[in-house]
């Protein structure tokens, strides 16, 4: 039976991230991705947005990972050539109520190690985005957008680079846990065979929780089910485009796991607005047009310019997320499972937003426990 030292489930940017980080490292190394090729679900459905750290409790995961590998990746595509705009974004209030939610999030921020915030008058903001309504704003400087698929394709190259393969086409159907090992259980395109691994580290995305469940996990009662949240987006007439040069999102509302519709824009410059929230039971990634008004509705608050026909349904994508509705947000879950006895199952649950935005740091964090559990 073949052996690996280190097996990964899920080629999107975090399981490709951590392939990366340790490739060279004289392990035998396996990426397994369900897809024909990586990055197909989560990973490219998103606003490409580099997030600075404002939004998360301090000393959560969620914070230290994102401000972290907010400035790894900037070094990242500096050094290797990743399309990028290291744009800044505001969030705007729209009315005087709003702006104690600025100061919240400033201070929120700064005790996130977050560089640069600082709160804008109307006068200021006017100066930095003249064709943008509101009483205030907080300003994020190190917020920016890059080009995901680029991103994946660099993580791809170094992880093959230095040894690691990656098995497209390829489901993992089972998890068995024998002594020190595990026994994964694969099928591709032609059968169904198993092979021996010292580590498995679960990045499987929106299947993450059911992959923990293949381990023999509980994942009700280890908090660990998923639940799906749609984010549509709505494409924004080119000849709009020029009127804003920042990110520009709405003060995020209290109990809804989203920081918002917000304008973002890819590395072309191209605007658009989402996503959405929605949850729903299965993945689907059609995009309702019904749901224009309500879109229309949200951005006109803060961009008056914007007209109804101004907007087209572009695309969707589904977040897998710890919390329900109206429930506290969760951080995310990254952890050797030796307390459930399985020590070398490496869990990456409820990897959203800023997942792609901390994915060096996440790997680097992924990478420590890997070696504690060789060196144990």
């Amino acid at each position: 039976m073949n052996r690996a030292d280190v097996t990964i489930i899920g080629a999107g940017v975090i399981g490709l991230a951590i392939a990366a980080q340790i490739a060279g490292k004289g392990w035998e190394a396996y990426v397994l991705e369900e897809k024909a090729t990586f990055g197909q679900e989560t990973s490219s459905r998103h606003s490409g947005v580099i997030h600075a750290g404002i939004y998360y409790p301090q000393n959560s995961l969620k914070a230290r990972l994102c401000v972290a590998g907010n400035r790894a990746l900037y070094k990242l595509c500096e050094q290797y050539g990743i399309g990028y705009r290291k744009l800044g974004k505001l969030v705007v209030a729209i009315t005087n109520k709003e702006i104690s939610e600025l100061e919240t999030l400033l201070d929120k921020g700064r005790r996130n190690g977050v560089e640069g915030l600082r709160i804008l008058s109307r006068r200021e903001m006017k100066e930095l985005e003249p064709n943008v309504e509101g009483v205030a704003a907080l300003f994020s400087p190190s917020t920016g957008i890059i080009d995901s698929h680029a991103l994946m394709r660099y993580f791809v190259a170094k992880a093959i680079e230095g040894g690691v393969q990656i098995a497209y086409k390829t489901k993992a159907v089972g998890i068995e846990k024998l002594g020190a090992e595990y026994k994964v259980s694969v099928r591709d395109e032609e059968e169904e065979f198993p092979f021996m691994t010292r580590v498995v580290v679960n990045c499987a995305g929106l299947y993450s929780d059911r992959v923990a469940e293949l381990a023999g996990i509980d994942i009700v009662k280890a908090g660990y089910k998923l639940h799906y949240a749609k984010g549509e987006y709505f494409s924004v007439a080119s000849s709009k485009s020029k009127l804003v040069k920042r990110l520009i999102y709405p003060v995020p509302l209290a109990k809804v796991t989203s920081v918002g519709v917000h304008v973002s824009f890819d590395v072309e410059g191209r605007m658009r607005l989402g996503p959405g929230i929605e949850y729903v039971d299965s993945i689907n990634y059609a995009v309702d047009s019904q749901h224009k008004q309500l879109f229309y509705d949200s951005a006109r608050k803060f961009l008056p310019f914007i007209e109804y026909d101004d907007l087209e349904p572009e695309m969707a994508g589904i977040r897998p997320k710890l919390q329900g509705p109206n429930e506290d947000t969760r951080d995310f879950v990254i952890r050797d499972e030796a307390n459930k006895g399985l020590p070398g199952f490496i869990n990456l649950v409820g990897i959203e937003s800023p997942g792609l935005a901390a994915s060096p740091a996440i790997a680097e964090h992924v990478l420590s426990l890997i070696q504690a559990h060789f060196a144990g």
